[in-house]
């Protein structure tokens, strides 16, 4: 304990230093600024240019707030909006000053929905129902890629949700051109309406800077839209019927193979696809028929070394929308509902979906929504049945409470019986001032015929400023809580956790550093039937830097303590099997990652120290070289070097996890993607290989080569060697009515 009581001293003391600074969290702007939308009668060609007399017509809204790193200081370079109108579309013209003009631009990749902090970006933030709450986000960069998601409260993301819009960009010497064009039909919103929240931001990510139009601190996303300025003069069609039609055709040619004999040949085609029905500005309807995900991003390999499950995240385009509603809980750890469940197997294996409908209904004052599906039958599955409900009301201007509700029917099958489970739960979100905000869950569960009734429950504290960020919470499993359609990282578990960082920029401070920010992060787990102590991590960075390139430089201590009462098995190998006991141990961990915007970005990762009854010495590194923005290169390498685990007593143990990737793009919309996995603990290697072509705004094709292998050590005769390949070819073509 005394390294915790050393860091949270020190961390006091830094911490006590901060609010000396000059950042603070102030109220939203009042008035708020305006930008007005021009109507135009000609037509505009969207080329990333401005060229058109109607761009030269419409006076640009400029002199942008600055966030990061000096709030509210002078820009280097400032950003110029003009926003004009027709019948169809709002067009929106962003202008970003660079003085170095093309050789300034970061941009590593063209890839969709790219990662944020690393490129020079515009984006534009709607509010259009202006309830403070909800945000539509486009972005794109200086090559056009687009970025797109859903906002809500600045706190719930659907970061891969992705809609109908076109945009172009250019390069000049004095900065790079953005133009966008947003259907009508793509932005809801409430009849008669003209104006609407209304942001814009900018990263110039060279000199490491953001800024918006409409100011904000700098301890908020773009997306808190309580900070929003307003779009006026808006004359949009009143809404009608919004229709939009996406059948696909597919052809899927399979072989397996065991020690090099055929098991299984087989071609096969498929029709299918997915209907979206806007029934009001608020009402959404989506149908699925024949549900197909072939051109997901197959899940990466991972070595766990934690005793709890590992969380993958969902990639499949039907279940990301609106899945900030279906999905409250804490993060990566606790889901009452977690879409995959639906249609794939617990090791990441497609299962057939018949059919699914979601309608949803947002307004002011409330959200609500239901989810039905149903999972075909296969030769190892019966076929199975799930319902969602979710209901959100609003309280006051930046409150909520809500209650969700899954069922899993699962249809019976030879000798087992079919079975039902059912989960309730309540869960609500506070914003207790400005910089603080509460959420909290209860949940229970309940199944027929089977072992699967229990509860949960967790709340936890969020505090952020420009000077310091905190949390604090508890959560709570029972040994019977199920979740059939949900996510549990374990069970029987009461976790507590707390930590924070101050943000430190003190004026003696190097120009070559941005902030201090030594951070200590708690997690403590007991047992819910008992309360034993089951396992504790305190791990504390004393030196964490955060350079103004974006480079980072982390030094974390990890003191540890781990109660089994039962064996485990690091990474799933017998033979590093630990007994059970009480072990304490004290780990270390270095980490240095680069400026991530440059054509030659890298991060590595050692950690060392005690591990159980052994040692466990660990790297990471990845490395990428984008040498223009239309080739990336990428190697993630992952070793794990065990001692005196196991049956190893003075042997040791390496597994490694060896990850190549390419992505090569004429534009953003034609592209190939390949990587290809290597892990040796799991005996496995895994190739994935993606041609996309986006021939209209969401209308694709596809070509697909999936490869898996895996060998499995047998007492006899030698491993048994398995092999899985897959060829698809898949066309979708978007149609909005």
């Amino acid at each position: 304990m005394r390294y915790l009581y050393l860091s949270l001293a020190g961390w006091l003391g830094v911490a006590a230093g901060t609010y000396a600074q000059e950042a603070t969290t102030f109220d939203p702007v009042e008035p708020p600024r305006e930008i007005k939308a021009y109507p135009i009668t000609g037509p505009i060609t969207v080329d990333g240019r401005l060229e058109e007399a109607q761009w030269q017509g419409a006076p640009p809204a400029s002199q942008f707030f600055q966030v990061e790193p000096n709030q509210g200081k002078p820009l280097a370079f400032d950003t110029k909006v003009w926003v004009l109108q027709d019948r169809r579309y709002l067009y929106f013209g962003v202008f970003s000053a660079d003085s170095l003009g093309p050789k300034g631009i970061r941009a590593p990749s063209l890839q969709r929905d790219f990662a944020s902090g690393s490129f020079d970006q515009v984006s534009l933030v709607f509010d259009p129902f202006r309830d403070k709450r909800n945000a539509v986000v486009f972005a794109t960069h200086p090559y056009g890629a687009q970025r797109d998601l859903l906002a809500f409260d600045a706190a719930f993301f659907d970061d891969d949700w992705d809609s109908y819009w076109r945009v172009r960009t250019s390069r000049t010497d004095s900065g790079w051109v953005a133009e966008f064009a947003i259907p009508w039909k793509t932005l809801r919103y409430p009849k008669n309406s003209t104006q609407w929240g209304f942001q814009v931001g900018r990263v110039a990510r060279r000199i490491n800077q953001a800024s918006v139009w409409s100011p904000h601190p700098r301890s908020f996303p773009i997306s808190r839209t309580a900070y929003a300025g307003i779009l006026t003069g808006l004359t949009p069609p009143p809404p009608s019927a919004n229709i939009r039609l996406q059948p696909y055709l597919l052809v899927d040619y399979n072989r397996n193979q065991q020690n090099g004999a055929r098991t299984r040949e087989e071609t096969q085609p498929k029709v299918g696809g997915d209907l979206k029905w806007a029934i009001t500005p608020n009402t959404v309807l989506d149908v699925t028929f024949n549900t197909d995900f072939a051109q997901a991003d197959a899940d990466r390999q991972v070595q766990n070394l934690t005793r709890f499950s590992v969380f993958f995240p969902e990639r499949r385009q039907f279940f990301l929308e609106n899945a900030s509603l279906f999905s409250p809980g804490l993060g990566s750890t606790i889901r009452p509902f977690f879409s995959r469940r639906i249609g794939l197997s617990p090791t990441g294996q497609p299962i057939p979906i018949d059919a699914g409908a979601r309608l949803v209904r947002r307004n002011a004052r409330q959200s609500w929504g239901g989810l039905l599906v149903h999972q075909r039958a296969t030769d190892a599955l019966a076929g199975m049945t799930a319902a969602v409900g979710r209901y959100s009301q609003n309280i006051g201007k930046q409150n909520r409470i809500g209650a969700l509700w899954t069922m899993r029917l699962d249809e019976g099958r030879d000798s087992l019986p079919s079975a039902r489970n059912l989960v309730g739960a309540v869960d609500g979100f506070f914003r207790l001032s400005q910089p603080l905000s509460f959420d909290f869950m209860l949940s229970g569960s309940a199944t027929s015929g089977r072992q699967g009734d229990g509860i949960m429950g967790y709340g936890q504290f969020n505090y952020s400023t420009p000077q310091a960020s905190l949390y604090a919470g508890q959560s709570w499993i029972t040994r019977g809580y199920n979740p059939a359609l949900g996510f549990i990282y374990g069970s029987d578990l009461v976790q507590t956790f707390f930590g924070g960082y101050p943000n430190y920029r003190p004026e003696w401070k190097p120009k070559f550093l941005r902030s201090f920010e030594p951070d200590l992060n708690a997690d403590i787990y007991h047992r819910v039937s008992d309360g034993a102590l089951l396992q504790y991590e305190l791990a504390t960075s004393p030196v964490f830097l955060n350079f103004q390139s974006g480079a980072l430089f982390i030094i974390t201590l990890i003191p540890t303590f781990q109660r089994l009462d039962a064996p485990f098995r690091p990474v799933g190998l017998a033979e590093l099997e630990i007994p059970e006991g009480k072990y304490r141990y004290l780990r270390y961990r270095l980490y240095y990652g680069s400026d991530q915007s440059k054509k030659l970005a890298y991060s590595l990762t050692y950690e060392d120290g005690k591990y159980y009854p052994g040692n466990l010495q660990s790297w990471t590194g990845s490395l990428r070289c984008s040498p223009i923005p239309h080739v990336a290169l990428s190697l993630t390498y992952q070793q794990n070097r065990f001692q005196r685990l196991g049956t190893l007593e003075d042997r040791v143990k390496v597994t490694q996890l060896l990850t190549p990737e390419v992505r090569l793009a004429v534009n953003p919309r034609l592209q190939l993607i390949g990587f290809y996995q290597k892990n040796t603990a799991a005996n496995r290697d895994a190739w994935n290989l993606r041609f996309a072509w986006e021939f209209q705004p969401l209308s694709f094709l596809y070509l697909v080569y999936n490869r898996n292998a895996t060998r499995v050590e047998t007492l006899t005769d030698g491993p048994d060697r398995f092999r899985q390949e897959q060829v698809i070819g898949k066309i979708t073509y978007l149609k909005q009515f």
